[in-house]
């Protein structure tokens, strides 16, 4: 991820907020919650060491304009010294002296002199040696690339493209976690209403068998009356407990989330907007900054250096290249200490391998260039869908908000009736289930609202403006407060 983005954002959660929650601290906002990520999940520290692993690599990529200089040294015992055996040579000289010394071309009073002078060189040894079986050196080679026909300039171009697409996946990893967030901390908040909603359920049907076992008593009601109560009693004690179960399963998620293990309370309430950009707004901030696209647009370029890579293979490749010696046990003297030159290296055939890669090289371009374009519209067809979902989660608050009015009126009327006689304890009990069923789908349908737009946002690649969107002025809180 990009470092000053990540400042930003910091920067803009921290202002006006209160210390982050330490240890042993019970309540949590949202704002407090994705700062707490953003420095602890496991999956973003990864994402960033994959980030500075893609810089490494980068800077890798530069050293091959460098010269590659090495230090070698060797030692060696041959079998034999190497030199140059003319003891076969010898009786043949000799006796080409003799006759010479007794043609009479030499004068007699020299011939003893020059006897004297040349049967110790018949006497001697006629091997050789040009190098001892016992040698060694110390050494060392300097290789400077001139040109390779541009394998050096892809390499460095499809380095940097490397280098962004792990920013991208990294922006990819942290949009991914702040929906995640999203998820696990509004749902913990439904959770923990839906609790509340059972539990006053827990209390209206307990309140409710009080009453059908005083009217049981005094003869008001049927003894079955009285039973069909107490089994909605259970019944409602079981929803209770599956419903504590579910706070702390999704609580486990959170703290997962977070990367701690502390527990907390959210206090930051799930929203609903009144007004919202259209759906062309996103589609166009997803072609911008959407991760995956970019990510699909640098896989595409990619191919293309590709392509180049393989067209390098048809051009000649030019080094300058240079050694000395710098200490050598034995080593003879006819080789020389020093040495400079230039290399050309030009391929003419290789059983026409280089033209097939090439060819794949430029379908494999093609191949990406169409995902590329395929993606673009998938992304704007999944912008369009979590929209609409939105806007369908929205608009069903109001007719939920109409249905709550009813359904606690409903409540009321059948409550007093059933008081007075006029009323059965089922028609009663179902009445209590049906206000808690429409609070429970008006909580239902903002947490799915506020999960539509963090995916909304992921999608169009600006997940952390997730928290300004709580704080926009047009922000309904959807709260549910039992009644005391």
């Amino acid at each position: 991820m990009k470092i000053t983005h990540r400042i930003l954002v910091a920067v803009v959660l921290a202002a006006g907020l209160p210390a982050l929650a330490q240890e042993g601290k019970e309540t949590l906002s949202f704002d407090e919650a994705l700062v707490t990520a953003l420095q602890n999940n496991p999956a973003l520290e990864a994402a960033a060491y994959e980030e500075k692993a893609a810089v490494q690599e980068r800077r890798a990529a530069i050293g091959l304009r460098m010269p590659q200089i090495n230090v070698t040294g060797a030692y060696a015992y041959l079998g034999k010294d190497i030199g140059i055996d003319l003891n076969d040579k010898k009786t043949a000289v000799k006796g080409a002296a003799e006759t010479i010394l007794g043609s009479g071309v030499v004068p007699p009073e020299m011939i003893p002199t020059i006897s004297g002078l040349i049967n110790p060189l018949f006497s001697a040894d006629w091997q050789l040696t040009l190098q001892d079986r016992s040698l060694g050196f110390v050494g060392g080679e300097v290789t400077l690339p001139l040109y390779l026909g541009g394998k050096i300039n892809t390499a460095n171009r499809a380095a940097r493209i490397n280098e962004q697409t792990a920013v991208e996946q990294g922006n990819q990893t942290r949009n991914a976690l702040v929906s995640e967030l999203v998820e696990r901390y509004f749902g913990l908040t439904l959770a923990r209403q839906v609790v509340e909603v059972r539990q006053q359920v827990v209390d209206g049907v307990r309140r409710h068998l009080e009453d059908a076992m005083a009217l049981e008593k005094s003869g008001m009601i049927a003894h079955s009356e009285l039973l069909y109560v107490q089994f909605k009693m259970t019944e409602a004690e079981r929803e209770l407990q599956n419903a504590r179960l579910q706070v702390e399963t999704i609580a486990s998620a959170l703290n997962n989330t977070l990367g701690e293990e502390t527990e907390c309370r959210p206090v930051t309430a799930m929203f609903i907007l009144d007004e919202l950009e259209g759906v062309a707004y996103y589609q166009d901030l997803a072609r911008k900054h959407s991760p995956l696209l970019n990510q699909v647009s640098l896989k595409r370029k990619l191919a293309e250096e590709g392509v180049k890579l393989q067209r390098s293979a048809f051009m000649p490749q030019v080094a300058a290249m240079g050694g000395a010696m710098f200490y050598n046990y034995q080593v003879t003297g006819l080789v020389p200490r020093w040495a400079v030159g230039i290399g050309v290296n030009i391929k003419l055939f290789d059983g026409l391998n280089r033209e097939y890669k090439y060819s794949a090289a430029r379908h494999t371009a093609r191949r990406v260039g169409a995902l590329e374009q395929k993606a673009g519209q998938d992304i704007a067809v999944l912008v369009e869908k979590l929209y609409n979902q939105m806007e369908n989660y929205r608009n069903q608050m109001a007719s939920i908000d109409a249905s709550l009015d009813f359904a606690t009126e409903y409540l009321k009327v059948q409550n007093a009736a059933f008081l007075e006689g006029m009323s059965s304890s089922s028609e009663l009990i179902d009445a209590e289930l049906n206000l808690a069923k429409v609070r429970t789908e008006r909580l239902q349908a903002a947490y799915n609202y506020d999960l539509m737009l963090a995916r909304l946002l992921e999608a169009s690649g600006i997940s952390d403006e997730f928290a300004s969107y709580i704080r926009r002025p047009d922000a309904r809180q959807v709260l549910f407060v039992r009644e005391k």
